[in-house]
């Protein structure tokens, strides 16, 4: 039964959101917050597996909640998904960066938010390709600077920096797999073997930096979606 803490200041979407995951089988609200801080006390006690994040809100945002939830849990830290309306959010491209591992736009029908929660749970990606490549796109072309292929994927097996790409895209892991002609198992294998050589802790991570080095290219040219 995963375990769910849900932050949001907006009370009407705070308290569906509770009562919806309350409603459904497996799973167990261990809390609400309607604030940054109050999500890092929540997260240090009561240790949920999976953290629906607002990102916009008072005082702490859930930037900062998600860096500091993440540098202070134990082994293995929960997994958090950021609450976002896409199109207003200027702060989903710095959400990868600290860690979250994906996102639920907040018009996202019942049903596919409960089972983002449960592919979360088991450690899997929570986020549909489609979404991957509208969210990087819309951020990786924001300002700073673009890391050298060579320098960030140096320790990389040319295998690997296949399976990095391919992450980039989107694609999940049983497609990309067929892509490659492995067996799923195999693919994990060198998608963990890749993460750590790179120490990235998320899967979102892994697809921003492909992103960064080129790997992947945004524009035009990205099939539709």
């Amino acid at each position: 039964m995963p375990t769910v803490l849900v932050v949001d200041d907006q009370v009407l979407i705070r308290a569906g959101l509770a009562a919806l995951l309350r409603a459904a089988p497996g799973i167990e609200v261990i809390g609400e917050a309607a604030d940054g801080e109050a999500a890092v006390r929540l997260a240090a006690t009561g240790r949920p597996e999976v953290i629906l994040m607002d990102i916009r809100m008072p005082g702490t945002d859930g930037i900062t909640a998600i860096e500091r939830i993440l540098a202070e849990a134990d082994d293995p830290p929960p997994r958090v998904i950021v609450l976002t309306t896409f199109d207003l959010d200027e702060y989903v491209y710095a959400a990868l960066r600290v860690g979250a591992c994906g996102f639920l736009l907040k018009d996202t029908p019942p049903e596919r938010l409960l089972a983002a929660v449960g592919t979360v749970a088991s450690g899997d990606m929570l986020f549909a390709p489609s979404v991957t490549r509208r969210l990087i796109e819309a951020y990786v072309p924001s300002p700073g600077p673009v890391v050298a292929t060579g320098a960030a994927t140096e320790s990389l097996t040319p295998r690997e920096c296949e399976v990095l790409r391919l992450v980039g895209t989107g694609l999940s892991n049983t497609e990309i797999a067929e892509r490659l002609v492995l067996s799923t198992a195999t693919f994990k294998t060198h998608l963990n073997r890749t993460m750590t050589k790179l120490a990235l802790s998320s899967r979102a991570q892994a697809v921003v930096l492909a992103y960064e080095t080129g790997l992947v290219v945004p524009g035009p040219s990205r099939p539709p979606w």
